[in-house]
């Protein structure tokens, strides 16, 4: 890929602005009208440079059309209707060789990969603890942009031990250099080391907004997991639950989790963190999600979705749905024929808005993408050791979520009550959709566990004449194709099928 990648990273590094919620020994103003020598030879610029890759994933280019490809394909949403937004391929499956979400996604992440990159080049370990963090901090940013890029144009690593083509790797700023796409093996291979050596390098105990020794450790769970490491996916787990710097936010305080500030909610271990001025307004994430004098609002809950969280109306993570109900001339709900309330509908299909991508400060759009948490911890826990037949284990894990949620008694799991489950692995990955419904990990639970996505509810992704969708794990359309621009730059790159 030959890019003038400097220009590209530069200008962005020049002018990064401060993250809310630093320490004070961390914050730092712009350095506009550093050199090149002045960024990479100075603490000071290195620091520059390091928030500098924090914003790249915070850009809209690289989050949002990260979540559109992670979200959009699962059974957890119903879009209603056609949109001009490219999201629309996303969700129905329809991939195109040169779609806007692919080719903003792809260059953004290896933009951020460059800026690590020139970090890592001209930082020597070992001169000091701050400058240690700082280079820790670097390698967490290109293993989890690495990892977000081979989830995306790779397939999963279990059904085949990763041997299908995963993505380019970039490990120097030679802007020559033209790699063929490595095995998704070898790029997992390249994750762990890179997320391994930031966690022996970051001391600092940061905020969430910022990587650390158990952010790294967290996400060498999900990793691990992923490939069916169990016993790694726990030990893992295990850190960042033993270490006690996280702790799960009350069930009182459920509903309120994602418009909570992410430095000071307990349970948060990263987020990507936005300010009011990264607010994009109508071009947010949750703008889609969901309408109140602005946002579109066109993406809704889905009936399965619905159906399952419906099971216990105790839940407390059915506040993250809001039904929406027609008005009279007066404000007031109207009510219909048998006294209840009307839904109100677009196109036909029933509006049920997702919330956990407003309302942070206050402000409808405003959201700090959550990437990390201590629940996945704890069903990350449950599901590998229900893959290794611990299942007792595995069922206690759930069954804190779920307390947590708010249930007790008989909609607790044991092996005696598995609630028509034939499985604890089929209660654990219920669990998890419950969980982290619209947090971007369905669609890699559903197909990396060897499972079909079944979307057999109403919405535009079912094809004419049809009652349903339902995507085989083995489609090839579980994977997006690498941008045509991309292969014409790089003629070593191979395309998906």
């Amino acid at each position: 890929m030959k890019y003038n990648l400097k220009r590209y990273f530069f200008p962005a590094l020049l002018s990064t602005a401060l993250l809310a919620g630093c320490s004070d020994d961390l914050e730092v103003e712009p350095y506009n009208g550093l050199t090149f020598e002045q960024t990479v030879n100075t603490p000071e610029g290195l620091q520059a440079a390091t928030i500098g890759n924090y914003n790249y994933i915070k850009d809209s280019y690289y989050v949002r059309n990260y979540h559109f490809m992670a979200e959009y394909p699962s059974d957890n949403v119903a879009l209603s209707g056609t949109t001009t937004d490219p999201l629309f391929y996303a969700y129905n499956y329809q991939h195109l060789k040169s779609m806007a979400v692919t080719n903003n996604f792809f260059r953004k992440a290896y933009q951020a990969i460059y800026g690590t990159n020139v970090v890592i080049e001209n930082l020597e370990e070992g001169q000091s603890a701050e400058l240690d963090q700082l280079l820790g901090e670097n390698y967490f940013l290109r293993a989890m942009i690495h990892f977000d890029l081979v989830n995306v144009f790779g397939r999963p690593y279990a059904p085949d031990g990763g041997a299908s083509p995963g993505v380019m790797i970039r490990d120097n700023t030679d802007i020559n250099e033209l790699p063929p796409r490595s095995t998704v093996k070898e790029t997992y291979e390249f994750i762990i080391s890179n997320l391994e050596k930031a966690a022996s390098l970051m001391g600092s105990e940061k905020n969430s907004s910022f990587a650390s020794k158990e952010v790294a450790y967290a996400l060498l769970s999900r990793v691990y997991l992923y490939m069916e490491e169990n016993e790694k996916a726990i030990e893992y787990a295990n850190k960042v639950i033993d270490s006690e710097r996280y702790s799960l936010v009350s069930t009182a305080n459920l509903p309120k989790y994602f418009t909570l500030p992410n430095e000071s909610n307990s349970e948060t271990i990263f987020a990507i963190k936005h300010t009011l001025q990264d607010d994009q307004g109508w071009g947010s994430l949750g703008s889609m999600y969901l309408s109140d004098n602005v946002g579109y609002g066109e993406m809704y809950a889905s009936e399965s979705y619905r159906n399952l969280i419906d099971k216990f109306p105790q839940d407390q993570r059915e506040a993250f749905i809001v039904p929406v109900y027609e008005k009279n001339a007066d404000g007031s709900v109207k009510t219909g024929a048998d006294g209840k309330p009307v839904l109100a509908r677009r196109n036909g299909y029933p509006k049920y808005y997702i919330t956990k991508y407003s309302y942070q400060d206050g402000v409808v759009t405003l959201s700090s993408p959550v990437y990390l948490r201590l629940a996945e911890m704890y069903l990350n826990r449950a599901e590998a050791n229900a893959k290794l037949g611990n299942d007792q284990a595995a069922l206690d894990d759930v069954n804190l979520i779920r307390q947590r949620a708010g249930l007790s008694g008989d909609a607790l799991f044991s092996p005696s009550n598995m609630m028509g489950y034939e499985s604890v692995l089929d209660v654990v990955l219920d669990e998890r959709r419950l969980e982290f419904a619209w947090e971007g990990l369905r669609k890699f639970d559903v197909f990396r566990n060897k499972r079909d996505m079944v979307r057999n509810y109403p919405g535009t992704h079912v094809p004419s004449g049809a009652t349903g969708q339902v995507i085989p794990y083995t489609d090839p359309r579980v994977v997006f194709f690498i941008p045509e621009q991309e292969i014409i730059l790089n003629p070593n790159l191979v395309q998906n099928p």
